[in-house]
């Protein structure tokens, strides 16, 4: 059955430091001293949801990423973050980024049931597996497992959350104070699971929450991560650099979820996009090479050397890049590898002239216009069948998002592509999608 309701835009504020631009924590309109206010993040939070936003994200990795000498880096573990948000706000969905590769199962489903309960319903996972070697050596390890790998013991991560937060039926609480009966223990159970990768015996030690399972999230483009996408993900956060690349992803990714019992309204493709807006094009590009100007090449070439796998310091800036090892051969982010060489190899681009591309968005497309020229850019991506909504990449904080809020939103909203009011309480009814059964209960009444 088709829903006759009119498809709206799903739009995630994606939250980062003093913003997405390498240079932005140097702009006069950014406060990287504030990186570690809670109050900052919440100002941010507040208005995301004032703009009737799905939901606010927030990247992590477990190393110290890129060179703090140039850049305002390190931060808040995501998930204490964002249950300080969820005491400031009621609607705005909020999703954190947990690696599979250096955590447990049992203690990431208990954190991810405690925020969707803390927020009445609002958590989603965005489900990475670590890809660096930094990483792996704050864990023990000299080297990081093997990509394959990662996602075969990524799948498993996720079965043994699931079966988790199941373990507790919807009413598994009696409250029977007469009785003296607070659980009906029959519909509390153990998972009893043992596999490659773990053993959990549960049952989780949170009663089932709001949302069943929070939402899940994935942001992988490779074969690896599209197939465990189309099994496991209900939202994708995707970097494309043109319409044309933005549709073959869509459609790819849309044809593998038949395989897995699933239709295509289950799962949401949301591509990263840095908007620079300005009230004119001129400002708006004035605005762009004010914070290209900003950047510091040392910083650039390092996190150029860390997307590619080779390291590039000591090459000539106006040179263009060397020779790379083909996709096959790399073991970290194999999309963003293949994104950055065809961006450097479609436009001729020097060292110089890659490091100013990939400043606002690390590989994500950067978009300088007005509101309108912004609006016309989501508008046709959503209609023309590349994206169901956008990952929202300010280039600069807090006024990137203000900008965004303020000026795109109420574009969108005339143009009757997205909500002017919040319909839904949790973050699942934002996306349009549908709460999990319980499936052991499910079972249990067939």
């Amino acid at each position: 059955m088709t829903s006759s309701r009119p498809r709206r835009l799903h739009l995630n504020a994606f939250l980062m430091n003093a913003g997405h631009h390498d240079a932005a924590w140097r702009h006069p309109r950014t406060q990287p001293e504030r990186i570690t206010d809670l109050r900052y993040f919440q100002q941010l939070a507040r208005t995301a949801e004032r703009g009737r936003l799905d939901s606010v994200f927030l990247a992590d990795g477990l190393a110290l990423w890129g060179k703090v000498r140039h850049n305002a880096l390190g931060g808040f573990e995501p998930l204490t973050l964002l249950s300080a948000l969820a005491a400031v706000t009621e609607h705005v969905g909020l999703i954190a980024t947990v690696s599979t590769t250096f955590n447990e199962p049992f203690h990431t489903a208990r954190k991810f049931a405690s925020l969707d309960h803390l927020s009445g319903g609002r958590a989603g996972w965005n489900i990475v597996t670590s890809g660096t070697v930094e990483e792996a050596r704050n864990f023990g390890q000299e080297e990081h497992l093997e990509h394959s790998l990662r996602y075969r013991r990524a799948r498993e991560f996720v079965e043994v959350a699931t079966k988790l937060w199941d373990s507790w039926e919807d009413d598994a609480i009696v409250l029977d104070r007469e009785r003296g009966v607070y659980a009906d223990t029959a519909k509390v159970r153990a998972i009893d699971h043992r596999g490659e990768y773990f053993g959990v015996r549960g049952p989780l030690n949170v009663p089932r929450s709001p949302q069943g399972h929070p939402l899940l999230v994935q942001a992988g483009s490779s074969e690896d991560g599209k197939e465990f996408a189309a099994e496991y993900a209900e939202a994708v956060f995707t970097a494309q650099q043109t319409l044309a690349d933005g549709q073959a992803f869509y459609k790819d990714l849309k044809s593998r979820l038949a395989r897995h019992g699933r239709s295509e309204e289950e799962l949401k493709i949301l591509p990263g996009i840095c908007p620079v807006i300005g009230s004119t094009e001129a400002e708006a590009r004035a605005l762009e090479s004010e914070l290209t100007d900003l950047q510091v090449p040392e910083y650039g070439l390092a996190q150029l050397s860390g997307m590619l796998g080779v390291d590039l310091s000591g090459l000539p800036l106006d040179g263009p890049l060397p020779e790379l090892p083909q996709e096959q051969d790399i073991n970290g982010n194999k999309s963003r590898f293949t994104l950055v060489a065809e961006l450097a190899g479609r436009d001729g681009l020097t060292l110089r002239e890659l490091i100013a591309r990939l400043g606002g968005g690390r590989g994500h497309r950067v978009f300088a216009g007005t509101p309108e020229q912004i609006a016309d850019q989501l508008e046709e991506w959503f209609t023309q069948g590349a994206a169901d909504g956008f990952n929202i990449m300010p280039p600069h904080l807090p006024g990137g998002l203000d900008d965004f809020v303020d000026h795109v939103v109420p574009e969108l909203q005339r143009r009757g592509l997205f909500r002017t009011e919040y319909t839904g309480r949790t973050l699942r009814e934002h996306y349009g999608l549908s709460r999990p059964g319980n499936r052991p209960a499910t079972a249990r009444t067939a």
